[in-house]
């Protein structure tokens, strides 16, 4: 069961937001919700209301359809941040003068899914192995290349003439 949450023209910079989404990026739900509310950033109170919402969301689909949900069991399986439009304001500047402010806004979208089972890495393994061997085999067979011994002869035979 995946589910989205998406909170446009929120009156923060993306850059600053970016920050933060990053950090919960991947991370289970219970784990991003703590990240978030320790974190110094302003950002993280946006982002923890579009969390939210986004597990709310995953709870109202599945209602919907009929099914048991875990909350603990989802992640965080999208999280970006977009820039939004830019307001341009301008103030007195000097000589008179204006000097332009932009207001940033950024979009924020989040995606949680439930946790799926990891697959099985003993079949992975030997299955890299091969691919790994297949490919570059000839550059693995290459010897390392070694200076040419034609460059040290006309050497010497120049320091012997003189």
């Amino acid at each position: 069961m995946e589910a989205r949450a998406i909170q446009r023209t929120v009156r923060q910079s993306a850059r600053k937001m970016r920050l933060v989404i990053d950090q919960i990026r991947g991370q289970a739900v219970p784990q991003a919700y703590a990240i978030l509310k320790f974190s110094k950033k302003v950002a993280a109170k946006q982002i923890h209301k579009v969390l939210k919402s986004a597990v709310a969301n995953a709870e109202q689909k599945a209602q919907r359809a009929n099914e048991a949900i875990d909350v603990d069991r989802l992640r965080v399986r999208y999280a970006v941040v977009n820039e939004g439009a830019t307001l341009k304001r301008f103030t007195p500047g000097a000589m008179g003068r204006a000097t332009p402010i932009k207001k940033r806004t950024s979009h924020v979208e989040i995606r949680v899914g439930a946790d799926a089972a990891p697959p099985p890495r003993a079949a992975a393994a030997p299955a890299a192995a091969k691919a790994g061997k297949a490919k570059g085999t000839r550059a693995a067979a290459r010897p390392p290349a070694k200076r040419s011994s034609a460059r040290k002869e006309s050497k010497s035979k120049k320091k012997g003439k003189d």
